[in-house]
């Protein structure tokens, strides 16, 4: 009996006129069903229907420059310095999570000045939720991918990304940790968190809990799987921590900060109508 996985998955789905890969669908999924979630909490809370709209833009285009912006300038500064038009040329590949999550950030901050009126925590406190569900659906277009992976292991579940040329030309016939899956699982695990904390403890009437809650989660996992991540550069392999992990810290103090300020601050009144409201509320 085989003490590994041969992971041989196709990473296009339709290869026609028209290419649909996994990891697009699994984007595209996560954005559907996230914005769904949202709704269903703005609703909620009686905000008006059209910030829903209007949020999808800042967000989808908070996620895609910062994503694209943190690999430049975390990863990769060095070659895109010398080749500056090729900052455009996302098909190539080259996104990093982590200028991801500060992208969101600054889109949401501005969100909240020129839309809402309101304390960014209130539209945060309602969008991570729906982040944490879209990571793991990303992640498993990595594993799709056949990128991203670990170092090699023993262990009973380990795959051999046969598809990969990273694996043949580092780990030929040896199987590897999926840490695509263990970050999928901890998103997974995370959003049923938050999710349970707005619904069914009103943790939503502490602004920022819920935001420093998902924080925590997210980067606090991502820290201690990157022990067992490839890196992603050369130049980390000089580092006692790489990029990523480097990166999480302040995230994860942040975070902690959030929830220690939303428990030492009394709970905010809500109300909740259950229906959209006709004009923006302030």
């Amino acid at each position: 009996m085989l003490n590994y996985i041969i992971w041989d998955a196709n990473p296009v789905i339709i290869d026609s006129f028209v290419t649909v890969r996994w990891y697009g669908l699994m984007f595209a999924i996560g954005f559907r069903i996230g914005f769904n979630i949202v709704a269903k909490m703005f609703k909620h809370e009686g905000a008006p229907e059209k910030w829903m709209g209007i949020l999808l833009i800042w967000v989808g285009l908070g996620t895609v420059v910062g994503a694209r912006l943190g690999h430049v300038f975390f990863y990769a500064w060095d070659y895109y310095s010398q080749h500056p038009w090729k900052i455009l040329a996302t098909w190539e590949g080259g996104l990093a999570s982590h200028g991801g999550a500060i992208g969101i950030i600054i889109a949401v901050i501005l969100f909240s000045i020129f839309t809402t009126k309101r304390n960014p925590l209130w539209t945060f406190d309602r969008l991570v939720p729906a982040i944490a569900l879209v990571g793991a659906l990303i992640r498993f277009g990595n594993l799709m991918n056949s990128e991203i992976f670990g170092h090699e292991t023993d262990l009973p579940w380990g795959f051999m990304f046969v598809r990969s040329a990273e694996w043949h030309a580092m780990y030929e016939g040896v199987a590897c940790h999926p840490t695509q899956i263990y970050e999928a699982l901890c998103y997974l695990a995370l959003f049923g968190l938050l999710m349970w904390m707005y619904w069914k403890r009103n943790a939503e009437a502490r602004p920022g809990l819920i935001f420093g809650t998902f924080l925590v989660g997210v980067f606090l996992s991502r820290f201690f799987i990157e022990f067992i991540k490839n890196d992603q550069e050369a130049f980390e392999a000089t580092m006692t921590l790489n990029m990523g992990q480097c990166l999480s810290i302040p995230f994860v103090l942040l975070g902690i900060g959030f929830i220690i300020y939303a428990m030492s601050r009394p709970k905010v009144k809500l109300s909740f109508p259950n229906r959209f409201a006709d004009e923006p509320q302030k």
